[in-house]
């Protein structure tokens, strides 16, 4: 089975291009998506979350706008947070490889925003980057209701998109037309069944 990772800064397309390989019957593990089950009310993180950051949970619900607040102009603390939830966001993307290696998947897609930051690229085959130009990004995020402030953090904290292109084995551009996205995805899925 090959393993192909999907990564990207926040705001690049990185759902939308997932959305394509599924398309095109490759399953996708979303880290993100696990991540919000897991700090789901009853989810496997809280108790944690709570200890770590007390104050961050209420009656079993997690308080996310609040818990951001603390970790993200604080070091030590988002490294705390990430020895939280990388484990638990790992033990999810093996039962969900081992699902798809059962049921004889012949790829599988992870979309792992923080595939290099969490050396998650040494788990796959092959590494594709979505990239965008820097004010589209922007503007994408912004209209999720983020501050640009918080925005300007959460990009200064990921792997450089510069980085994440020239380390990439195939890069999707997602800032021209969806078109151009498109022909990216249908060249590697060629690739794949070659």
């Amino acid at each position: 089975m090959i393993v192909l990772g999907l990564t990207g800064g926040i705001g690049m397309g990185k759902s939308t291009v997932a959305k394509m390989f599924a398309t095109h019957g490759i399953p996708c593990f979303n880290a993100d998506d696990a991540v919000h089950q897991l700090q789901a009310p009853g989810g496997r993180a809280v108790p944690a979350l709570a200890s770590a950051f007390p104050g961050t949970v209420r009656n079993g619900v997690l308080d996310r706008g609040r818990l951001r607040a603390l970790v993200l102009g604080d070091n030590a603390a988002m490294r705390r947070l990430e020895a939280i939830m990388h484990p638990l966001v790992h033990q999810e993307e093996t039962k969900f490889r081992t699902a798809a290696f059962r049921a004889r998947r012949r790829a599988v897609l992870l979309d792992i925003p923080l595939l290099f930051e969490a050396g998650a690229d040494r788990r796959v085959h092959r590494v594709i980057t979505v990239s965008c130009p820097r004010d589209i990004q922007i503007a994408r995020v912004l209209k999720r209701g983020l501050p640009l402030e918080q925005i300007e953090s959460i990009i200064a904290r990921q792997t450089p998109d510069a980085e994440k292109r020239r380390r990439a084995d195939h890069i999707i551009p997602t800032g021209l037309s969806k078109f151009e996205a498109i022909r990216a995805v249908r060249r590697i899925v060629e690739e794949l069944r070659t």
